[in-house]
């Protein structure tokens, strides 16, 4: 019989985050590829969709009444304004991850501010903070992709200044210079986590049970 995800001793909360620009979409689409037992947190925005987003794929679209009743209900596990919209992660997206295969985790792809929630809810949420190698590289980037106007940037820009500043806040660092190198890193994470110690704690104590268990009496 299949073990439920709740009792898996791999089940990871993966907090993604990041400046706007530093590449955390592409990474978290990547790892999302080679590891399809993550399930990803669709979260929910009050933001337009930008060009080859699809509602329920990328975000829930949703207007402000829609989300200010979800907030009512208590039905997100965090949310916060984020560039004059509403983002938020339903507490559904973890339930369902947590009801048994072929999920073995969630990947939460959010803001440092989410991030503060999801892991004052979940401690044993992992956090990682994605960097661009410098402030200027993060400009040519949020320029080049030719998704916001010229007011939008500078703004992401700024805000990304005081991002930046809630790195200590996270478990893990990654220095997005070369996707292919902080991709490796962030798969690396989740290898590394999943192997600790704390995760396999209860299967040694079974085994040395059935050890104590079975050993011939002199």
């Amino acid at each position: 019989m299949a073990t439920p995800a709740n009792a898996s001793d791999d089940f990871l909360l993966l907090i993604l985050s990041s400046p706007s620009g530093a590449g955390k979409t592409t990474l978290s689409n990547r790892l999302r590829s080679h590891h399809p037992d993550l399930r990803f947190s669709v979260s929910h925005t009050t933001r337009k969709p930008r060009p080859n987003e699809v509602d329920g794929r990328e975000y829930h679209f949703v207007d402000e009444r829609t989300f200010e009743e979800m907030i009512r209900l208590d039905a997100f596990a965090e949310w916060a304004c984020v560039h004059n919209n509403l983002y938020g992660t339903s507490k559904k997206e973890i339930e369902l991850a947590r009801g048994g295969d072929p999920w073995h985790g969630v990947l939460f792809d959010i803001d440092y501010q989410g991030a503060r929630q999801i892991r004052a809810a979940y401690p044993e949420a992992v956090g990682v903070f994605v960097l661009p190698p410098s402030l200027v590289e993060l400009e040519r980037r949020l320029r080049a992709r030719g998704t916001e106007d010229e007011l939008t940037a500078t703004r992401r820009l700024e805000a990304a200044k005081g991002e930046i500043a809630h790195y200590g806040f996270f478990d893990y660092v990654i220095v997005n210079d070369d996707i292919d190198q902080a991709y490796y890193q962030l798969r690396g994470i989740v290898f590394a986590e999943r192997c600790k110690r704390e995760r396999h704690a209860a299967l040694c104590e079974r085994m040395l049970l059935e050890g104590r268990s079975t050993t011939p009496s002199t």
